[in-house]
């Protein structure tokens, strides 16, 4: 049951940064009491009495926006049942849609379930808002559409989410009764419209994309274009949808997930198009990937470039991988070693890629989150700073989603010791 008042008492709050000359080496922080109204911190002081609030003892543990997973697939995961490997793709991408020409309609049954189970294990991870990519193919039509949109409307009142009809067999190449399908799940209340890799799955780049933001206006709706191709044929295909972009104004959001092209550019190209990019301000969501090329975004720059950066897990285990861990700690912990980030500046701000660009301190160290009016989505965690928590991979006791409560465990408090 959700509550209406809640009352967090003893909270450590990031207030500063300490300086050694032009070094940040540590983090300054306070305690506070913390009261949550109507899913919105409605105070923030150092003592507030109440009597009509579910009062909880935070015994100084940290306080942190919640995460946001701006990149999962919901509708077609192993996770919740038997361990099973992926098979070598032995013709890439178009190993898996052979696979999922039977795997999906097989997994109908048990397609519900497993997302429940996905979306558990992402609430009790710290995550308040999921965004996933829901197949529409010739095998299964609009059927996991109306799954996800079953299993998430049960989390109404704890997450927040945004459902992608994503067509990953193409969209051109399986003709036109395939459009039929897919605009029937674009009448069901999807957020946004995907797509994946254009130039390689359709051989018809320009005009996939064309008809994307065609949908995409029609029904008001996002746009997050998965593009895995490397280098300028990568490069190629954003600039592409930057173009058609200018070609005509589009308003709603827009996304890039993996744009692997963007970490194996030269430095001038790459420049050219990330000013372009952010002009037009399209978005990328990456998984921080790992690989036998240079394929881990430079993720700082693109942030101080005026791209905004998100992380995702795509997923985590299916018939593509059987790595995905929904534990964005482990996650944030891996970006910060895979760029060498040691300090208590470059760890603590790397926070905001995993929050929607949310940090407890700006960039300078002034305070800016929790403000009052602000959305009441957060984790308490036992750590001292943003750097200790993701440097450590520091648990999370609690998670609270607008306002209230919906996870909680106990454990045994180590602090700075951790």
């Amino acid at each position: 049951m959700k509550l209406l008042r809640l009352l967090l008492k003893n909270v450590r709050l990031e207030t500063g940064y300490v300086y050694d000359e032009a070094f940040v080496t540590a983090t300054q922080t306070g305690i506070f009491d913390v009261l949550m109204e109507a899913g919105e911190f409605v105070g923030i002081a150092e003592s507030i009495e109440v009597n009509d609030a579910v009062i909880i003892d935070a015994k100084e543990q940290l306080l942190f926006p919640s995460f946001k997973e701006m990149h999962t697939h919901l509708d077609k995961t192993y996770f919740g049942g038997p361990w099973k490997a992926p098979v070598p793709a032995t013709d890439g991408i178009f190993t898996r849609f052979k696979e999922e020409a039977t795997l999906l309609p097989q997994q109908l049954s048990v397609a519900e379930e497993r997302a429940h189970h996905m979306v558990q294990h992402y609430l009790k991870n710290g995550h308040t808002f999921i965004r996933t990519h829901v197949n529409v193919d010739p095998h299964i039509g609009s059927q996991h559409v109306a799954i996800a949109k079953r299993v998430l409307a049960h989390y109404d009142d704890q997450l927040d989410y945004e459902i992608v009809a994503f067509p990953q067999h193409g969209l051109l190449r399986n003709g036109p009764e395939f459009l039929a399908v897919l605009e029937e799940a674009l009448q069901m209340g999807v957020t946004h419209i995907g797509g994946v890799d254009p130039a390689v799955i359709d051989r018809q780049s320009q005009a996939v994309i064309q008809l994307t933001f065609d949908l995409a206006r029609k029904y008001n709706i996002g746009v997050d274009m998965h593009l895995h191709e490397r280098n300028t044929l990568g490069a190629f295909e954003i600039h592409r949808l930057l173009d058609e972009m200018e070609r005509q104004p589009f308003e709603q959001n827009v996304t890039v997930s993996h744009a692997f092209a963007l970490a194996d550019l030269p430095p001038a190209e790459l420049e050219s198009l990330v000013k372009r990019m952010a002009k037009l301000k399209v978005g990328v969501t990456t998984t921080v990937a790992m690989g036998a090329g240079p394929i881990t975004l430079p993720v700082k720059y693109l942030f101080d470039n005026g791209v905004d950066v998100a992380f995702g897990h795509d997923s985590l285990i299916d018939h593509w991988s059987p790595f995905g861990s929904g534990d964005t700690i482990q996650k944030l912990n891996h970006f910060v070693q895979r760029f060498g980030y040691i300090d208590e500046w470059h760890l603590g701000q790397s926070l905001k890629y995993a929050t929607g660009g949310l940090t407890p301190l700006t960039e300078e160290g002034c305070m800016q989150w929790p403000k009052v009016g602000d959305r009441a989505n957060a984790i308490l965690v036992d750590a001292v700073s943003s750097a200790h928590f993701i440097a450590r991979k520091c648990p999370i006791s609690t998670v609270i989603s607008k306002g209230a409560i919906v996870h909680q465990v106990e454990m045994v408090q180590k602090g700075a010791l951790r």
